[in-house]
């Protein structure tokens, strides 16, 4: 969906789409490995999806530059639609299963466990308002209200994430 999307914006390379992904930060937030957008693009190439609108020569090498076809249009509107209707609500269902036996650690280890979480979803945070400030640099704090959005749920759904770690650190040192 995200390579179609951005296809639908006009033709680009893989590269160029690649550097789309890493500018936004989508492998962080959708789940997209950029190593995987050549093979995408190789699929969707056969599924009619995409096609080769022309072939560049940088320096010795070529580089094909893609372009979304009507049929890749009609699917990325049914992608899209497919993808808002679906409810899905997301739970950090490990850590809730590992919590309910938190018991089989020591409690120095089960505390130095929530620290380190704690500290990955510090990290988290950190650069996802790293990723926002770029966004709002590369925009000129013009960031579309739907991204802006999006971003902002991020930071609250990391935000309570940390409210959560920090409870249950809390739980575990009145267990004494």
């Amino acid at each position: 969906m995200l390579v179609l999307g951005i296809l639908d914006h006009g033709p680009m390379s893989g590269y160029d789409i690649g550097q789309t992904l890493l500018m936004t930060d989508a492998e962080r937030w959708s789940g997209v490995l950029i190593g995987s957008i050549y093979h995408a693009l190789k699929k969707m190439e056969q599924e009619g999806h995409i096609m080769i609108a022309s072939i560049e020569q940088t320096g010795h090498r070529q580089k094909a530059i893609y372009q979304i076809t009507e049929q890749g249009r009609a699917y990325l509107k049914s992608l899209v639609s497919e993808t808002i209707t679906e409810s899905k609500v997301a739970y950090p269902s490990s850590l809730y299963a590992a919590l309910s036996f938190y018991q089989q650690l020591s409690r120095d280890e089960c505390r130095q466990a929530l620290e380190n979480h704690r500290s990955t979803l510090e990290q988290e945070l950190s650069a996802m308002k790293y990723g926002l400030e770029a966004k709002n640099r590369a925009t000129n704090n013009n960031v579309p209200p739907m991204v802006q959005l999006m971003m902002d749920h991020m930071l609250n759904v990391i935000s309570q994430q940390q409210i959560f770690i920090q409870k249950a650190i809390e739980l575990l040192d009145s267990e004494n």
